[in-house]
């Protein structure tokens, strides 16, 4: 089974190893590249970190860009309680030496976080959502309803990478790929770009592997004909539902 691996390229290894150990082909094409931010109003920021009550991680990538911001140290962000939206968030936390006071028990996302007790009670607390540039807005606003005063530390942003496409075109050409796993919307918008479009009818009939309903609502969109939504965003349930798909 050939398997197109989306990831930015650094996050990339370990769902390509899980791939290759169940007897697959992992095809990397990285559509997503992750660049650090780096400005005066993230300089300001580092410098305020004590003012927050709480600082809440969206991903692995806003924790080690933000520990990059900050040449490493790891002080600035001892003096407020942090969240985690996902387990990925979380092991980047510990692996970095920073506690976590909470991680959602079931859903690993923002709708999973909003439902835990800490953040029904809110009103007066000041919130600082530490993130890629742009991005969902649910979290900030229902945080604003319940009384919260938030803003955003942005850490990075994505890119679309200059990659060679001439493999998976002709890959696609020759109906080659058995499946595509994408991680998040920006990598599937981008894959439409980086793919030459007179191939765009190929590649929306190859099985589609996504790790959550919203993404599935915009490969839907787009067109895509088999999508399937895995059990959570981790590699492990990745490699699981490629390999229920090639059973």
């Amino acid at each position: 089974m050939n398997v197109l691996v989306t990831r930015p390229i650094h996050q990339a290894d370990t769902l390509c190893a899980l791939i290759e150990q169940q007897g697959g082909q992992a095809i990397r094409f990285p559509t997503l590249d992750i660049v650090a931010i780096n400005n005066g109003k993230l300089s300001q920021q580092l410098v305020t970190m004590n003012e927050w009550d709480w600082l809440v991680f969206i991903s692995s990538n806003a924790v080690n860009f933000a520990l990059l911001a900050n040449n490493g140290k790891i002080d600035a962000f001892k003096e407020s309680a942090i969240a985690a939206v996902g387990k990925a968030t979380a092991k980047a936390l510990h692996s970095a030496g920073l506690n976590v006071d909470l991680l959602p028990e079931t859903h690993f996302n923002t709708e999973g976080l909003l439902a835990t007790d800490e953040m029904k009670q809110v009103n007066g607390k000041k919130f600082l959502i530490i993130r890629g540039l742009g991005g969902r807005e649910r979290l900030a606003n229902q945080l604003q309803e319940r009384g919260a005063k938030v803003e955003y530390m942005e850490v990075y942003k994505r890119e679309i990478p200059k990659v060679d496409n001439m493999d998976v075109n002709n890959m696609l050409k020759k109906q080659m790929l058995d499946v595509i796993t994408i991680t998040s919307g920006d990598a599937l918008k981008n894959l439409m770009i980086m793919v030459n479009s007179e191939l765009s009818g190929i590649l929306k009939a190859v099985p589609l592997i996504v790790i959550s309903n919203r993404i599935k609502q915009l490969a839907e969109k787009i067109g895509f004909e088999t999508i399937v939504v895995t059990d959570s965003p981790s590699d492990a349930a990745i490699i699981k539902t490629v390999v229920q798909m090639s059973l």
